[in-house]
């Protein structure tokens, strides 16, 4: 089958190990597994990461790359992957298993025609949403969506801070924040892609580290060490700052006499559940939303795809598409 995978490591140039071509069918790697045959598939800088060699240990090599996809399983229904693995006798929230894995980090990933999953990774694809739509929203819109109304727990009218404009999880808040009525503010460094968000729907954007109009209900944050003192001084006394990345770096001056004088509640996240994902994929239906492709290319140019991803050069999801 085809497939895009690591067949090294490299932590300098990440994309000298990445390979796309044929390789062996696989078989179920647990049992009682499933397969899907692959539709779409959407890139994250996860895939970088995982080229470098963060993740993914070097005796699980070669290995097919990728979290999100779409799909055809064994009986004919269209569907979403969810990425996240537990143990099966985990119950309750599988982010918070201990033993929780990524697809593509100890199993094979979603960038091939056909990935293997468990049956309760299946989310029903509604024919609303496209391949390419339904393929972007596992990762960042999982992510964002999680950020947004688990970890911050934001309802209509409240206004939320996205630090960063142009990436997978921010441009998915954007567009989740505005479609559920919250007011949606970007902070930003580029002025190109500050503009880009507006146009996708933020209520007003500023240049990165500038003093705001009035202070906000929580913030996402993924950006880290570069952001962090600014997020601290834009949420309002007993607000949240919502945290699913550190891409700047991780150890900011963490201000703890801000944190407990000003009551903020500081929230870690990491993806999302199935559930989540199931109602995820109900909003979007509902709200008419739907997540912003940058670019759908066959997966014959994944290389090249990769090439616009390490460079930058993507605003929102960029997307492989296989054929049926």
């Amino acid at each position: 089958m085809l497939a895009a995978y690591a067949a090294g490591q490299d932590p300098d140039n990440p994309l000298r190990v990445l390979a796309v071509g044929e390789v062996e069918e696989p078989g179920p790697p647990e049992p009682g597994w499933v397969p899907v045959r692959v539709r779409a598939a959407a890139l994250n800088h996860h895939d970088l990461w995982s080229l470098r060699g963060v993740g993914l240990p070097a005796d699980l090599l070669p290995m097919v790359l990728g979290c999100d996809a779409a799909g055809v399983d064994a009986e004919g229904r269209d569907v979403v992957v969810h990425a996240v693995v537990g143990d099966p006798a985990w119950r309750g929230d599988e982010t918070l298993d201990p033993a929780r894995t990524l697809l593509s980090e100890k199993y094979p990933g979603t960038l091939a025609q056909t990935v293997w999953v468990p049956p309760g990774n299946l989310v029903p694809k509604p024919p609303q949403l496209s391949w390419a739509e339904a393929a972007c929203l596992p990762t960042a819109y999982l992510t964002a969506y999680r950020l947004l109304f688990t970890a911050a727990d934001l309802r209509p009218g409240q206004r939320v801070l996205v630090q960063g404009a142009g990436g997978g999880v921010s441009t998915a808040a954007v567009v989740l924040g505005r479609a559920a009525g919250l007011e949606v503010w970007v902070c930003g460094r580029d002025e190109a892609r500050n503009q880009r968000t507006l146009e996708l729907g933020a209520h007003a954007v500023f240049p990165s580290g500038a003093r705001l109009p009035d202070q906000v209900d929580a913030v996402v944050e993924t950006v880290g060490e570069a952001t962090w003192a600014h997020s601290l001084r834009a949420v309002r006394p007993g607000g949240t700052i919502a945290v699913a990345g550190a891409t700047s770096g991780a150890m900011p001056p963490a201000e703890l006499s801000r944190v407990f004088f000003r009551s903020v509640r500081v929230v870690g996240s990491t993806m999302g559940t199935a559930e989540e994902l199931r109602r995820l994929v109900a909003f979007l239906v509902a709200s008419g939303a739907r997540p912003h492709i940058d670019d759908v290319v066959p997966f014959a140019d994944a290389a090249d795809a990769f090439q616009r991803l390490a460079a930058g050069d993507v605003f929102g999801k960029l997307v492989l598409e296989l054929p049926a």
